[in-house]
């Protein structure tokens, strides 16, 4: 944990640095740890356990900027390591926009209250641990002949951070997570052996599912049997809820201030401006309690703050941190984002797929990528196709082709089931005439 003793060392380590000849610096201090319990067919495969501690420091040295860390915490060769990267500072490149933000952007409030960490962490014995492995698992073995293998993981872990600037920040932040996964593999058709798997995870344990992941990855993969290609063309295009965020991840990488500096962004050009559909409607609620993602602060010191990204389409921010908005001339937001949180509809996953006519449901994406200059994108998919409101084939070793823009212009309904506690909070998603590459 961040000890008093840590803290004295952070405040210690700015006044030697600026002693040193550095004009500014931010310094970041972190110690975690987490544990990793796999299992296969119930018996133990791994079981890893790790701390660690690190320091990071960024240096402002007459209009340049470094970066330097280390997990040495010693007060001596902290010393030496510091005063070296003053120096080294001084042979980088001049960069006039590289500074600390305006003090009066800094977060000022109190520091506790986002309920991310649960001492519990500190409380669980092994054994607990292995025997939700162990009981996921169980879930599954023996349920069905054509079951190959049975993977499952318990994992758990903390975060805690101090940051101190020396124009005036100083701020903590601490979170655990606990997580319980299943992977089931089987037997299909010939040589095939499909596999699916589920998972959950909170940051407070009480919170966690502790059962049904093994039962959820067994019926998920028993339905992919006997996986076929479909014909090629335009098809209605359900995303379940697990997935949908993979669709969303390209037109938030458009929204950074780098992306917008190296003229990496296909949205540019978009800010007030139609993205996508009316039905699109995504805020970024920083202060959700319990939630991954939850903060006060952005990696700037910077007060967080709820907003929306998406209004019916329309664009409505950048993100933007201190150094990129001085080099596009533009007003700073924060630099990125919290818990994203998109408006939900009325209807489950099951009553989405039931009013569509003919397409397919996508329940894995495998591989593929997107363009952050066009939006142009091409992912493998599977999943199932529909036919008249119901799920009539398993499919896979299929594309899907668009322009990403275009894609969420053609949103045409939202599910009711965002995944809780996601930093990501997207449910099912459908969208219309989406091009499907298959035989």
């Amino acid at each position: 944990m961040i000890t008093t003793q840590h803290k004295d060392l952070a405040h210690w380590a700015v006044a030697h640095a600026l002693s040193c000849g550095a004009q500014q610096v931010k310094l970041q201090l972190y110690v975690g740890g987490n544990v990793c319990i796999d299992m296969n067919n119930g018996e133990m495969e791994r079981l890893q356990q790790a701390s660690e501690s690190a320091l990071l420091l960024t240096l402002y040295v007459d209009g340049r900027c470094g970066f330097y860390s280390t997990n040495r915490l010693n007060r001596q060769e902290l010393e030496k390591f510091i005063s070296e990267g003053v120096e080294a500072t001084r042979f980088l490149g001049v960069d006039e926009y590289c500074v600390l933000p305006d003090p009066s952007r800094y977060y000022r409030g109190e520091m506790s209250g986002l309920q991310t960490f649960d001492e519990t962490i500190h409380k669980l014995q092994p054994d607990e641990k292995v025997a939700m492995a162990r009981a996921a698992a169980e879930e599954v073995l023996g349920k069905d002949s054509r079951i190959v293998s049975v993977d499952t993981s318990y994992e758990d872990g903390y975060s805690e951070s101090y940051m101190l600037t020396s124009n005036g920040f100083e701020g903590e932040s601490h979170f655990t997570t606990f997580s319980l996964s299943a992977s089931v593999a089987v037997r299909g058709m010939g040589e095939a052996r499909p596999s699916e798997y589920w998972f959950d995870s909170a940051l407070q344990f009480d919170l966690l599912n502790k059962t049904g992941c093994g039962t959820k990855a067994l019926e998920r993969v028993l339905r992919k049997l006997d996986q076929q290609k479909v014909a090629s063309g335009n098809y209605t295009m359900v995303v379940d809820a697990l997935n949908s965020r993979r669709l969303l991840t390209p037109m938030l990488g458009a929204l950074s201030g780098q992306a917008l500096y190296r003229k990496n962004s296909f949205l540019s050009d978009s800010l007030g401006k139609p993205v996508g559909s009316p039905l699109m409607n995504l805020r970024d609620e920083p202060h959700t309690k319990g939630s991954f993602g939850a903060r006060y602060f952005d990696n700037e010191g910077v007060a967080t703050y709820a907003h929306p990204l998406f209004e019916e389409g329309v664009l409505r921010t950048f993100y933007i941190d201190t150094c990129y908005a001085g080099k596009l001339k533009m007003q700073p937001t924060v630099s990125s984002p919290s818990v994203l949180v998109m408006k939900p509809g009325q209807q489950s996953l099951d009553q989405l797929v039931a009013d569509v006519e003919r397409g397919i449901l996508v329940t894995g994406f495998n591989g593929g990528n997107c363009s952050g200059t066009t939006g142009d994108f091409s992912y493998g998919i599977e999943g199932f196709l529909i036919e008249q409101g119901k799920l009539k084939q398993p499919v896979h070793e299929m594309n899907i082709t668009g322009q990403m823009a275009m894609l969420w212009q053609s949103l045409v309904a939202v599910g009711n089931d965002p995944r809780p506690f996601s930093s990501m909070r997207i449910p099912s998603l459908v969208f219309d005439h989406v091009m499907f590459s298959g035989c």
